[in-house]
């Protein structure tokens, strides 16, 4: 109260001025603060400086009648400039008459610089809201005052209502005082209208006689959201009789805090609940200690409902019970803002506990937590009764909130000590709760509870503070270890390396077991279980009394779970089949999952159960073939190549065709072919099990079997972590006693804290993000294993991959009749959200919903979009619209034509199929190819992208090139990719092998897929697929022939095609179209650049020099050449750079080959003729009596195969002699040859020196078209193959094993130049001496034996001497040239 004036004693030199007129205005020209006061008629009146700053002046009405208080506003009136400094005034005790009010009001006027006005205990005359309408009309028009104080002033409900009018005018008045008053209700109403129209108040203080005046200002302030600190003060009766001031509310606006007293009736405490609902200023509400009504909290609750700041709600001691705690429970399901609620105190038991608890739990996994924002609680106190519905509440929050970081229950005397222990119990798996309070509750004592504490401190370490002040177990002095824990748990810790975890062998396997529908795979599982779980197997005589029980048996979850332990070693059941809609999720599961796994082929011997009539060996078969490629084809996506898939057949419904006489010998029969066929992908047991699925004893050797295998498979594949282990049984049991299939990280986190100590955090400072590191790498591990399936990124696990695929993902097959847009086939998001979540509700009634209640239907489509299963339109869109391939229907006929009119057009295609023919491209390949490649497509931004999906067809335009790829047939393993656009071949080969092609290779990357040419009309016309069969040739095929054509003809190849015909209707003309026609420009320049890499190691081979290159055809044999093909070096550096020159300077193809066919004829000329010297080198031959041109064929198969490799110990060869005529070399036709039963390693060691430079000098004469022995290039089954091998030296001249075949012409060659004639002359007797040796063997004594057996005769030529081995034909047509010599 008049803070501002501050009135020291009057000094005693100081001497009062009694008359105005003897005023120095030129002494109070500093003056600031003046002070009234009315004294007694004979103190006489005067003014006195209090400070060099304030006067102090005395008022009284003297003897003759003078009014000292008159004259003196006269005065500053008249002298407003020379007090321009005055700033605030007070008046104590004035008795104002109308007069000096108007003067007080001219001096305040415009031009004063008052700033505050303080009245004590005024008297405004008897009619004092006639006096204070002066005063009213002043305050409307000033400007520049900021407070207005009154104190003691009884200006009732009159005054203030004067006062209220004039302040809701005014915009300078800051603060207002109302002190010792008694303004009534009415007066309160009139200054609550002017809280709502003043936004300058920031100070309001009243102190009423009553209470009344409350609740209406705090109203308006917080109605109005008016920033103005209140402090309302009433009386109140003490204990005594006597009356006190007490405060009634306080608002501090700067903190935001309320706090309500008391005083304040029903009524009224309603209506600033009420005023509260849409306030933004107040944060904290404290009301400890006034009692409330249920019809308060009801407003309450709607405070709660619609406030957005208030943060503290603190309602201590409010005798608040059941119904008033249940309204505010209500108001928390919707309010998102308030953080901390304080309730200790209070009378409510355990029905308002269980509502108040109520949104900060959740009671299905299916439900969010409708309260994530409150932190703080409290509740308890001497008169609350928790009770059991409240301790069961409790509970249930502990275990499912996930906000909740201070929980206090007060001096609580209903808790019992078990309930105390299931409190804490439960808080071993809360991650959120910091700070927890027992103060003064009775049940916290016993050792029951000391050592819970203790246990829950152990696997928590997040609790930071245990309050158990005033409790039996703190009174006892037993608290001391829980605090020394607290400190550990927040002290650091030695960080564990990720690395340390022990490596063991897995004790779990998958046992999956795959067959058609309705082949007994579930009873065979069920009978396996109960077999496995007997302690004893069945005996023999025991089969009618054994053979029933397991249709009986009851479906418990345990069966559910598929799961069977044998030993340490948990089993889990998969059943893999049923219908075709569902076998792409099935595909699913290979994807996911690794790990030790054991296969079995189920296959019922009859068509239907209910019948008798046995299935066809041909239908068997197809069944076993197709499960065998399957499962190959799937494993190998995440197992190594090393690894071969175990698999076991069983023939189940033996029962019903035992009877037959033929018995099982057919299909024993089909299965020893099918282990030879896929031995070296799969190993397939050798003993096939017909068993009875429902008899016990039938499956009995096949437990048996199962358990052994499964044994031998677990030690076999690579460790895995220690606590796998562990986690394997730790998971499982939780499964069966939670009952779920899916969880979330967190869940997950939370089951490795609680059970497992080295994935445990050991301290709040311990290293989170390492733990957490540990904790996905072992998840992942388990993931491998096939235990859980780990979505990382979602941030979810499926506990039992079989459900998940069955119940969960086998929904999507059932929604082909979706409504889908017109836009090719979308569906919108949204609504397949609410399908999705309708039909996983509503699943079939053996699959229990809680099973997988963590899973939302917005999960599902997470897991199918990271799974490429589908794809979103518009991705970051809530209302995009879905793709999921999976549900297309078949194509009809809606993209046959090409969406392309051009009178250019080109067109192009490629058949992509897999080499193995053991493999097979899986349900789930195209689908998820439709997804990448659009996903791979709409990354180029092309605006308005063509991207059209059928069912196994995906029809788009990339870069103006209209693109078709349609899947092969069914269970099929190739992809035809088409092409139509006006642009070049190469331009569209090159775009397929940049966006297509790879898509499809890196969804298999471990399929090695062949390309072949499909025929250009196919792709104009859109024939069929299944017409183009003959009409596609194989890239590499085509590129070998261009290799093996001289040069002049590459570029004129033409490959013919035959003509499509059906049902002898003609549907495609026989026709050709150019190799450089179905090449691109790179296919072309790769097979010229491989021919110019021949012709460049030829060169070096053959020691060509630019002498050699000019001279002619025919070189005399004066010219002394060394027979070794390494020989003569000279001028090769020349010739090299010759053909660099060459290859940098080709601009055109024509130019190219003509470059070529240049170099390649002066090669072929050198070759031929060191090809004759060397067959007329002479080192002991002794007149050539026996050929010198031999090679050997495998005889599998009844195919000649050149044999391009050798090892001691091969069979069934045989050796052929060649046609030696000069430069005419060639196979000899119907030649008998002799069989070679068994290769030695004298052999070996006798023709290895000679064999792989004959196999090299083939090799490169084959592929530039040389053809100087006709007829072996389709012998030799992979040239390119061949000469990557001869080409490395380590293999030329390695041991036996290293070297490749054809055996023959080592008489040919000879070392290099620095090895020596002496050893090219040891080589040669070596193999001439084996030659030699092995005809006599045979019985090749004479030369008419040669003849028999090889078709060759010894003769001469005419012009040289030189002798040779030449067929009948060459005879006959070279007589001129030759004389045949005696035999």
């Amino acid at each position: 109260m008049g803070d501002g004036i501050i009135m020291a004693p009057s000094p005693s030199n100081q001497e009062y001025i009694r008359d105005v007129a003897e005023i120095d205005l030129q002494e109070y020209k500093d003056i600031e603060n003046i002070a009234f006061y009315q004294v007694a008629a004979n103190s006489g009146s005067g003014l006195s400086m209090e400070s060099e700053r304030s006067l102090r002046i005395h008022i009284c009405i003297d003897q003759n009648g003078v009014n000292f208080l008159l004259e003196f506003l006269h005065h500053l009136v008249d002298s407003k400039e020379s007090y321009r400094g005055v700033t605030n005034l007070l008046f104590h005790g004035i008795e104002w008459q109308p007069e000096a009010i108007q003067l007080l009001c001219s001096y305040l006027g415009p031009g004063s610089n008052v700033k505050q006005a303080e009245f004590q205990k005024n008297v405004f005359s008897t009619k004092s809201a006639v006096a204070l309408v002066p005063l009213s009309e002043m305050l409307q028009r000033n400007n520049t005052l900021k407070a207005v104080v009154l104190n003691d002033c009884r200006i009732g409900a009159a005054g203030a209502t004067l006062l209220a009018s004039a302040l809701a005018k005014n915009r300078s008045v800051e603060e207002f005082q109302v002190w010792e008053d008694s303004m009534g209700s009415k007066g309160a109403e009139e200054l609550s209208k002017m809280i709502e129209v003043n936004y300058m108040l920031k100070l309001l203080i009243i102190l009423d006689n009553n209470s009344i005046p409350a609740a209406p200002l705090i109203s308006a302030v917080l109605a109005r959201n008016r920033r103005v600190e209140v402090h309302i003060w009433g009386r109140s009766r003490d204990t005594r009789g006597g009356m006190n001031n007490c405060k009634i509310v306080e608002f501090l606006p700067e903190t935001g805090n309320m706090r309500i007293y008391s005083n304040i009736n029903s009524t009224g405490l309603q209506r600033v609940a009420c005023a509260l609902a849409w306030n933004t200023t107040v944060t904290t509400l404290d009301m400890t200690g006034v009692p409330l009504k249920s019809r308060w909290t009801k407003e309450l609750r709607e405070v709660l409902d619609r406030n957005r700041s208030l943060k503290v709600v603190k309602l201590t001691k409010c005798c608040l019970r059941d119904k008033a705690v249940v309204y505010i429970a209500a108001g928390l399901f919707k309010n998102k803002y308030l953080e901390s609620l304080t309730l200790d105190g209070n009378h409510f038991g355990g029905v308002g506990l269980e509502h108040l608890l109520c949104p900060l739990s959740t009671f299905s996994p299916l439900q969010t937590q409708a309260n994530s924002t409150l932190k703080v609680l409290s509740f308890g106190g001497e008169r609350t009764n928790i009770g059991r519905y409240g301790v069961a509440a409790i509970l249930q929050m502990l275990e499912t909130n996930q906000s909740l970081i201070q929980l206090s229950i007060c001096d609580d005397a209903s808790l019992r000590s078990s309930d105390v222990v299931n409190i804490f119990t439960t808080l071993q798996r809360n991650a959120t709760i910091r700070i927890l309070s027992f103060r003064g509750c009775k049940g916290v004592e016993g050792e029951a509870v000391l050592q819970t504490i203790m246990n829950t401190l152990q696997v928590n370490p997040w609790i930071e503070e245990i309050d158990l002040h005033e409790t039996p177990l703190h009174v006892a002095g037993k608290t001391g270890q829980i605090y020394e824990k607290l400190g550990q748990n927040g002290s650091l810790v030695l960080p564990n390396d990720l690395l340390d975890l022990p490596l063991s062998a897995p004790t779990c396997c998958r046992v999956v077991l795959c067959g058609q529908e309705l082949a007994g795979k579930s009873m065979l599982c069920s009978s396996m279980n109960q077999c496995m779980n007997s302690m004893n197997l069945p005996r023999m005589d025991a089969r009618k009394t054994l053979k029933t029980p397991v249709e009986q048996m009851p479906f418990t979850d345990e069966n559910k779970m598929n799961s069977i332990f044998d030993g340490n070693t948990k089993l889990t059941m998969c059943n893999l089949g049923g219908n075709e809609g569902s076998s792409a999720l099935h595909d699913f599961m290979f994807v996911v999952l690794g790990g030790p796994s054991f296969f079995m082929i189920v296959s019922s011997l009859v068509g239907k159960p209910a019948t008798k009539y046995p299935k066809g060996i041909d239908e068997i078969e197809w069944e076993l073939i197709y499960w065998l490629r399957f499962l190959i084809s799937n494993y190998r996506r995440r197992v190594s190549h090393s690894f071969r898939p175990c698999v076991t057949i069983v023939l189940t419904h033996y029962d019903k065709v035992s009877h037959l006489p033929e018995g099982l010998q057919p299909i024993a029969s089909v299965v020893q072919r099918l282990r030879e066929d896929f031995q070296s992908h799969a190993e397939i047991y050798p003993t096939v099990f017909a068993v009875d699925s429902r008899s016990l004893v039938s499956v009995s050797k096949l437990t048996h079997h199962l358990r052994k295998t499964t044994k031998t498979i677990t030690q076999q594949v690579p460790q895995v972590y220690e606590v796998c282990n562990d986690l394997i049984k730790v998971l499982h049991d939780w499964r069966l006693k939670n009952n779920r299939a899916v969880i979330r990280w967190a869940e997950f986190c939370e089951i490795c804290q609680l059970n497992i100590p080295v994935l445990r955090l050991r301290s709040r400072r311990d290293n989170v993000e390492k733990v957490d590191t540990r904790r996905r790498a072992v998840a992942r591990s388990l993931h491998t294993l096939g235990e859980i399936v780990f979505f990382e990124e979602l941030g979810l696990l499926v506990m039992n991959c079989e459900w998940f695929c069955r119940d969960v993902l086998s929904q999507l097959a059932t929604l082909k009749s979706i409504k889908t847009e017109s836009s090719g086939g979308f569906v919108h998001k949204e609504e397949l959200e609410k399908i999705l979540q309708e039909k996983l509700r509503n699943q079939i009634p053996r699959s229990n919903w809680r099973t997988g209640a963590s899973l939302q239907a917005s999960d599902i489509i997470n897991i199918l979009l990271e799974l490429e299963l589908c794809y979103e339109q518009d991705p970051g869109n809530p209302h995009t619209l879905l793709l999921l391939p999976a549900i297309l229907g078949e194509n009809k006929g809606g993209a046959e034509k090409w969406q392309l009119t051009m009178p250019e057009c080109r067109f192009v295609g490629r058949r992509l199929e897999c080499e193995d023919t053991h493999m097979l491209l899986t349900s789930d390949f195209f689908p998820r190819l439709q997804v990448r490649l659009h996903n791979k497509i709409m990354c180029l931004g092309q605006q308005e992208a063509v991207y059209i999906l059928e069912k196994n067809l995906i029809y788009t335009v990339i870069n103006g090139v209209h693109v078709k790829v349609e899947l092969g047939m069914k269970f099929g393993s190739s992809i035809d990719v088409l092409a139509c656009s006006g642009r070049n071949i190469t331009d569209m080969v090159r775009l397929l092998h940049k966006f297509v092609i790879p898509a499809i290779l890196n969804l298999s990357p471990n399929m090695t897929f062949k390309e072949s040419i499909l025929r250009p009309d196919c792709v104009k016309y859109l024939i069929p697929r299944r017409f183009r069969a003959t009409q596609q040739l194989p890239l590499k095929k085509i590129k070998q022939i261009l290799l093996s054509l001289p040069a002049e003809s590459i570029y004129d190849y033409q490959h013919t095609w035959s003509a499509v015909e059906s049902n002898r209707r003609l549907i495609l003309r026989s026709g050709s179209d150019h190799a450089r026609d179905l090449l691109s420009d790179d296919d072309f320049h790769e097979v010229l650049h491989r021919r110019y890499y021949d012709l460049q190691f030829l060169a070096t081979e053959l020691a060509v020099t630019p002498d050699n290159l000019q001279q002619p055809e025919t070189i005399p044999e004066a010219d002394v050449v060394d027979p070794s093909i390494l020989g003569i070096a000279r001028g090769v550096e020349m010739v090299l750079q010759r053909l660099k020159i060459i290859e940098q300077g080709i601009r055109d193809l024509k130019e190219e080959i003509a470059s070529l066919r240049y170099y390649e004829y002066h090669l072929v000329t050198e070759l031929h003729r060191k090809m004759d010297y060397v067959m007329n080198y002479s080192i002991q031959l002794e007149d050539r009596k026996v050929p010198q041109m031999f090679y050997l064929v495998s005889l599998d198969n009844r195919s000649r195969k050149l044999v391009t490799r050798i090892l001691p110990g091969m069979r069934s060869l045989r050796v052929h002699m060649l046609c030696e005529f000069r430069r005419e070399m060639h196979v000899v036709e119907d030649q008998i040859g002799c069989d070679l039963i068994q290769v030695d390693n004298q052999a070996v060691q006798s023709l290895l020196p000679y064999m792989s430079k004959f196999m090299k000098l083939l090799t490169f004469a084959l592929k530039i078209g040389a053809h100087f022995i006709v007829g072996m290039g389709e012998m030799i089954p992979d040239l390119s193959r061949e000469v990557v091998h001869l080409l490395d030296s380590s293999a030329m001249y390695s041991a036996s094993a290293a070297s490749v075949g054809a055996l023959g012409a080592a008489v040919m060659y000879g070392r290099a130049r620095n090895s020596g004639a002496n050893d090219m002359g040891e080589d040669m007797k070596a193999a001439r001496q084996w030659l030699v040796d092995f005809l006599r063997g045979q019985g090749v004594l004479t030369g008419m034996d040669i003849a028999q057996r090889f078709g060759l005769w010894r003769v001469r030529y005419r012009d040289d001497g030189h002798i040779g081995w030449v067929c009948r034909k060459h005879i006959t047509a070279r007589g001129d040239e030759v004389f045949e010599l005696p035999l």
